[in-house]
């Protein structure tokens, strides 16, 4: 399978302080890789220098199987970007702001500014100036003009800041539809993990400016755990009565009074029955499944209370 992005050791240092260490990841064709952490991970300042508008303190960056110099840079041809905000002419229109990026790109065929604004649910909005456009919509055009020269790599950061949920399953969808009809490889940079879940088929979590993991979804999901999930209105006895009473010694307390029980998961009844009987409120049970924020979680040392990204 072609790789597509590939970075060795990438650092980049600002005065003394390390923004992104030694960061190792890469990206297949047709891939979505989801590059999830909370804001000031390093997300942007990583992006910044596969686009070479950063130069880094150390390491190498590869598109398409090249190392990136100043003699190949032509590679960027290959790949549209939408990075942090897009920046448009305020005063013109989204058809005449993609019209001169068109030119710019050499992009012959005029219909193909109106096909992308289609492409992106902004073919009512096209004759706007850009002045008047939400956030969100700014964020379409954005993607709008990304895709215009009909590149091989498409690199979104925060893709979805601005948008409501409708709008952020809209785009989801034309991510989705991107990847598998035209083999597009997607980096998409995001603090949302459920974006994220429900869009890549490859995760890189970057915490502190180390990627701490990278995997197939398929690989996360067969690493997740399923578990009964327990409220109860004692912990202590609870805890007692699972290892003492039940023989269970595989469980977790998430918080005061929540618990994850890892064994016995056809046996809730026993369980209920077993704490109910010895004076302990079972207020919630039922049985649940680790998701991508427990897996995050544990990666990162955070917990719910704590430094997180948004779900």
């Amino acid at each position: 399978m072609e790789t597509v992005l590939q970075t060795r050791h990438l650092t980049k240092q600002y005065q003394g302080t390390t923004v992104v260490e030694n960061l190792n990841m890469s990206i297949n064709r047709g891939e979505i890789y989801g590059f999830l952490g909370p804001n000031g991970a390093g997300k942007t300042t990583t992006i910044r220098m596969i686009m070479s508008l950063v130069k880094p303190t150390g390491g190498e960056v590869y598109l398409f199987g090249e190392k990136i110099t100043s003699n190949n840079i032509s590679l960027f041809q290959r790949i549209g970007a939408m990075i942090e905000y897009p920046g448009f002419y305020m005063n013109l229109t989204a058809v005449e702001n993609l019209d001169i990026h068109r030119r710019m790109m050499g992009i012959y065929d005029h219909r193909s500014v109106y096909e992308h604004l289609k492409l992106v649910g902004l073919q009512e909005a096209g004759d706007k100036k850009v002045k008047q456009y939400s956030l969100g919509m700014k964020q379409r055009l954005g993607i709008a003009r990304a895709l215009l020269h009909h590149p091989e790599f498409l690199i979104l950061d925060e893709p979805s800041n601005g948008l409501d949920p409708n709008g952020i399953v809209e785009i989801r969808e034309l991510l989705l539809e991107l990847s598998r009809k035209r083999e597009i490889s997607i980096l998409v940079s995001s603090h949302i993990l459920s974006e994220v879940q429900h869009l890549a088929s490859k995760i890189g979590i970057l915490h502190k400016g180390k990627l701490v993991e990278q995997l197939d979804f398929k690989e996360l999901q067969s690493r997740n755990r399923n578990y009964i999930f327990l409220r109860v209105t004692d912990s202590r006895k609870t805890a007692y009565l699972l290892e003492q009473k039940m023989n269970i010694h595989d469980y977790t307390i998430i918080e005061n009074g929540v618990f994850r029980v890892y064994e016995r998961l056809d046996e809730t009844e026993v369980v209920n029955q077993i704490l109910v009987s010895h004076g302990v409120g079972v207020k919630e049970m039922k049985l649940s499944v680790d998701s991508l924020e427990d897996y995050y979680l544990k990666l990162t040392g955070g917990n719910k209370h704590g430094e997180s990204v948004a779900m």
